[in-house]
């Protein structure tokens, strides 16, 4: 078949025989991906500093297993620190060797203004968002200028335009961004694609505990501002994370893909 005609494939098998690591797998984002890539046809590591998922059931990859055929992994894994984290990326060398890198792992952070700021807590987030992301992309990349293969970094409306009150969230969330892009154009020689995925309100244990925002009045406001008048769902983050790891975007890199309903263009 020429090299200018695309084989369109069946939706099972956009990730056939490739292996993918997913930080912060356990729960929310991070567990819907594993569990979609998987349906796709790829075997996961789940990487995590938690192995049971924050709402409750089967930990990810005990449930890869039993809805799927495919193979899944737990790593323990803080991605502050480097040497976990390539542990994780090691694993999956026994699917085959890392294809696909999911570097999801986050948390919200501090919810003050940037004067009342405590300056510890602001490095514990950035070491998580930021410093993790890094991490990530760095163990994958040894491995895959050898190969290719696609590093998909979740970010945040956040980390497009800043929100008061979430300085420091907001500016990890723009490194990501911005590092991604500057990832993308060292490593596409060697075949690597880098993207951004920049979910808005998601229904997840985030909006719900850590940064309540899902069953509150705030929320039910914020909600009747969106074009789509709702929250967004992992699933629906994780289908983009997908398409973003399949052949399907084999053309795309250092791009940004928003999900959250509309919300950011229609302020």
């Amino acid at each position: 078949m020429p090299d200018n005609v695309v084989r369109y494939r069946s939706m099972t098998e956009l990730l056939t025989d490739r292996a993918a690591v997913v930080t912060g797998a356990a729960s929310g984002i991070g567990r819907a991906v594993a569990r979609e890539f998987a349906a796709h046809g790829a075997d996961v590591v789940c990487a995590d500093v938690r192995e049971s998922p924050r709402e409750g059931g089967e930990p990810t990859h005990e449930l890869v297993a039993s809805e799927t055929d495919r193979e899944a992994a737990f790593v323990d894994c803080d991605v502050t620190d480097y040497d976990d984290v390539e542990r994780a990326v090691a694993a999956a060398d026994a699917f085959g060797g890392i294809d696909v890198m999911v570097n999801n792992a986050g948390v919200v952070g501090p919810q003050t203004p940037v004067v009342d700021l405590d300056v510890d807590a602001y490095r514990d987030l950035v070491a998580v968002n930021l410093d993790g992301v890094v991490h990530g992309s760095k163990a994958a990349a040894l491995r895959m200028v050898e190969g290719g293969g696609s590093i998909v970094n979740v970010s945040s409306i956040a980390g497009i335009t800043g929100y008061g009150g979430l300085a420091p969230y907001s500016a990890s969330k723009g490194g990501v961004t911005l590092f991604s892009y500057a990832l993308a154009a060292e490593l596409g020689p060697d075949g690597v694609r880098v993207n951004v995925v920049h979910p808005g309100v998601i229904e997840t244990a985030m909006t719900t505990d850590d940064y309540a925002l899902v069953g509150t009045d705030e929320g039910e406001d914020l909600k009747a501002s969106i074009p789509l008048r709702r929250f967004g769902r992992p699933a629906e983050v994780a289908g983009v994370c997908t398409f973003l790891a399949s052949d399907l975007a084999g053309f795309v890199t250092a791009e940004s893909v928003v999900v959250d309903g509309g919300s950011l263009n229609s302020r």
